[in-house]
């Protein structure tokens, strides 16, 4: 008996191809559509295949970003109703224009859904602005004693004057004072002048609750060019008013703490610090690893962050995106293996589904262990959704992935746009997937890793010039050396000794840290291993990023050239610089103290370099230089430091290690340490003259005499005078009366001026009538710190100088000032403020303070 075969019948691939294609792709009418039942069904695949969520979030990114750029918050209604017109429109190019062609459709409804999410974007980060600006401190209650109970909210760090922590304000005793909800104090450590005995802060846990007396102020930071944005900080990560612990209050411990799942994440955290440094000691690196545990950055000293900076290994040195990677991806292999071998319950649930939620955990304890910053957000996030899609069983393109995760991290923090490390991050992976994504061949692990170290480097210069102004040349050497000691067994070692009781594990992670970070400093010594440029404008950045696409595109592609073309702009649009016989003027900000810039057409003086914070942070190297690299001075043919005094010396070393200037004047003993790598140092004293591209520059005190009589260090302060064709500076550091009248007698007619920085910070003890009535200026700079605890500059004075009708520009009102002297301005120079033309909705616009006795 024959028995029937049944034959399989398959469709010639070219057929079933192209059947699919119609039955999916060919939208004929949606009257038909509609009638067959498909039209919904079709429609949304529609949207998946050709829309997506791409253009949405590229303008979900844009929206947020350009509200972040308005100096105040629109207040217009119609951006709901913009919005919903938006979609309307989206929805009816896609579905109701069957006669349009296709391609036109599509931009169509990609520019629809780029709208859309420019509104979606500008709405959202608007209304969470208005709500977070509504939590702030009222000026009356800045500088007064205020009774809060709150809970520690942050991990508590050490400084060198206390101890740092943030407080969520729960409850606010002093009877009508305002205080926002969140709050970062200072508990310094109290001196007792009799003794000379410290007290130091308790000790504070996340959690606890404590009744504590605070004095507070608003958010303010130094506003400088090329200078770092506190204020913008601050409003991201929600520190509404900044301030310290009264120690003569009354501070105690509350009996119960707060509860809370940020609260126990943040004690785990802290537990896991103490542990580290019990079992690490003095180690070199146990900052390092502390880091690497848990996110703590404050914990690496300043000179190892000056090695990993100059050898473009920062990144790795706190948890990045690619620690988590690394850590998720190992779970996830551990729990495959596991889970596939129990095989009753892989039948059931494959191990793929239970390996991604493991990964997926994983990714998740670490990125709160570590703080939660904006690189562990994005990984944490593309994660998530590649373990979703093995969940699910579905592909996800590259392109996908990264707009979920940038789609979930704006909608968490609209401020985020505001980060440096969400456009490095989001930029470098972005970079790897287009050079990775879609090019023929299949690479070995060594060209891979070349392949994506070049495409990082490459594709994020043009950022990196614009964010920092310099670049690391050995920054692929290095990472190709660090990136697998420390993502492959310094990481892993550090977490497996921190999580569990096995010290020689944390001895063993530090031992390898020590040997990379030989090999580190080493290539950090190499000279020229940073490059340096100036700040490029922002249109040759969009040019330069778009030539960096053509320069990744695969070889055979005859147009990569073009991206050369497109990088020089950013290299040859130099920023302004003085015209012969003109001079600049730039009084920085740099809180309670001095700096001040004199440019002219070939030469550079840097008057004063600020006060100096703590050993590794100070006006030079946070303020001075980053404006000189900005303005890309890439040397100094002067530095002028007036007197010894901290807040005219304290940034000098910085300036004098990064700048080299030529020449140094100092009235300052020439054996001070902040001048021990000056080439040339000389004491400044009258009789000092010198011109540079026609304008002259005259030292007017002291002389050899004010030396022998060892004035104080204040009196004993350069005195410069500038002269230039279109005005004069007289610049007069912190002189008291006896030299303003010293002066009077001696060179009253060389002090007429048209500018004068103020004397001694605006003290009561300079600026007296004979004075000012000899330099007689127009305009009078005051170099002075917000709320400075000297109350400078003196109400008398200030009126003294109105009284003149002498016009004011202060530093803690404008930021940094400054003045250009045209050939023909005739002493009327014009003035250019940092508040002024960088002012954002949060800048803190101060008004004339007002003290607490």
């Amino acid at each position: 008996m024959q028995r029937k075969t049944h034959q399989k019948l398959t469709l010639p691939k070219q057929t079933h191809r192209r059947s699919n294609s119609v039955s999916r792709l060919q939208i004929k009418s949606p009257a038909a559509l509609t009638g067959a039942g498909l039209f919904k069904f079709d429609l949304l695949l529609y949207f998946k295949r050709i829309i997506t969520l791409r253009c949405f979030v590229v303008g979900l990114v844009i929206g947020a970003l350009f509200l972040q750029s308005r100096q105040q918050l629109p207040n217009e209604p119609a951006l709901a109703w913009a919005l919903f017109a938006a979609i309307a429109v989206a929805l009816a190019i896609a579905a109701y224009q069957p006669c349009i062609k296709s391609k036109l459709r599509f931009a169509m409804c990609c520019i629809c859904w780029l709208c859309g999410g420019i509104l979606v974007g500008l709405g959202y980060a608007q209304h969470r602005a208005e709500i977070r600006l509504s939590d702030h401190l009222p000026q009356a209650w800045e500088g007064r004693d205020i009774a809060v109970i709150g809970a520690v909210s942050s991990l508590p760090t050490m400084t060198e004057r206390g101890l740092r922590f943030q407080l969520d304000v729960e409850k606010v005793l002093t009877e009508g004072a305002i205080v926002p909800r969140h709050v970062s104090l200072n508990w310094y450590t109290e001196l007792n002048r009799k003794t000379n005995e410290t007290t130091l802060p308790p000790t504070l846990t996340p959690g606890e609750r404590w009744q504590l007396t605070v004095r507070l102020r608003r958010p303010h930071g130094t506003a400088n060019p090329h200078g770092f944005d506190f204020e913008a900080y601050a409003l991201e990560r929600n520190i509404r008013a900044t301030g310290y612990v009264r120690t003569k209050g009354e501070n105690k411990k509350e009996v119960e703490d707060a509860t809370g799942a940020m609260y126990a994440i943040d004690k785990a955290r802290m537990h896991i610090r103490q542990r580290m440094l019990a079992a690490l000691g003095n180690s070199e690196h146990a900052g390092v690893l502390v880091a690497l545990a848990v996110g703590e950055q404050n914990a690496i000293p300043a000179s190892q962050w000056k090695t990993f900076w100059r050898t473009g290994t920062g990144h790795l040195m706190s948890i990045s995106g690619l620690h988590i990677t690394m850590v998720a991806g190992l779970v996830y292999w551990l729990s495959f293996y596991a889970w596939a071998r129990l095989s009753r319950l892989a039948a059931r649930i494959p191990a793929q589904r239970v390996a991604a939620i493991c990964g997926a955990l994983a990714a998740l304890m670490y990125s709160l262990i570590a703080g939660f910053s904006v690189p562990t957000q994005r990984t944490l996030f593309m994660l998530l959704v590649v373990a979703l899609a093995l969940m699910l069983g579905r592909g996800l393109s590259a392109t996908r992935i990264l707009a979920f995760a940038i789609f979930a991290v704006v909608l968490i923090d609209p401020w985020c746009v505001l980060a440096l490390g969400f456009w490095l991050s989001f930029g470098a992976v972005a970079m790897i997937f287009y050079v990775m994504s879609n090019r023929p061949g299949k690479l070995s692990v060594l060209n891979t890793a070349l392949k994506t170290q070049l495409a990082v480097t490459l594709g994020l210069l043009p950022l990196t010039l614009l964010l920092f102004q310099e670049v690391s040349l050995i920054s692929p050497i290095a990472n190709a050396l660090a990136i697998p000691i420390v993502s492959w067994v310094v990481v892993p070692v550090t977490l497996i000794g921190a999580l569990l009781p096995f010290d020689f594990m944390l001895d063993a992670a530090h031992l390898v840290m020590r040997y990379s970070y030989i090999c580190l400093a080493w290539l950090a010594e190499l000279p020229n291993a940073v490059w340096q440029s100036h700040a490029p404008q922002t249109w040759t950045v969009i040019v330069a990023m778009i030539g960096a696409t053509f320069l990744l595109l695969p070889r055979g592609i005859r147009t990569r050239w073009v991206g050369f073309v497109l990088l020089l702009p950013m290299f040859l649009v130099l920023p302004p610089t003085p015209k012969p016989s003109e001079v600049w003027l730039t009084l920085l900000d740099v809180g309670q103290g001095l700096s001040t810039i004199i440019r002219t057409a070939n030469y550079t003086l840097v008057y004063d370099a600020g006060p100096k914070w703590n050993e590794d942070v100070d006006s030079g190297n946070r303020i001075v230089v980053p404006y000189l690299r900005g303005e890309g001075i890439r040397s100094l043919d002067a530095l002028i430091v007036t007197h010894d005094d901290d807040d005219h010396s304290g940034g000098a070393r910085s300036v004098i290690d990064a700048r080299q200037p030529k020449l140094v004047l100092t009235s300052a003993p020439l054996d001070r340490e902040y001048l021990v790598n000056a080439t040339d140092k000389m004491r400044c004293e009258v009789g000092d003259t010198w011109r540079w591209d026609g304008v002259e520059f005259d030292v007017l005190h002291p002389t050899s005499a004010d030396y022998d009589a060892q004035l104080k260090t204040n009196n004993l302060s350069c005195v410069i005078k500038i002269t230039a064709p279109g005005g004069t500076m007289l610049l007069t550091a912190d002189i008291e009366k006896a030299v303003e009248a010293s002066l009077v007698a001696r060179a009253a007619d060389d002090l007429k001026s048209d500018v004068l920085i103020v004397p001694h910070h605006g003290s009561k003890t300079s600026s007296t009538d004979d004075f000012l009535d000899a330099v007689s200026p127009t305009l009078a700079l005051i170099p002075v710190g917000y709320r400075n605890r000297f109350r400078h500059p003196h109400p008398t004075i200030e009126a003294r100088y109105m009284e003149r009708n002498i016009a004011i520009h202060r530093t803690d009102w404008d930021g940094a000032i400054t003045l250009k002297f045209a050939t023909d301005a005739k002493g009327k120079p014009t003035i250019d403020t940092y508040r002024a033309t960088r002012q954002r909705y949060w800048t803190n616009k101060p008004e004339r303070a007002v003290y607490s006795e």
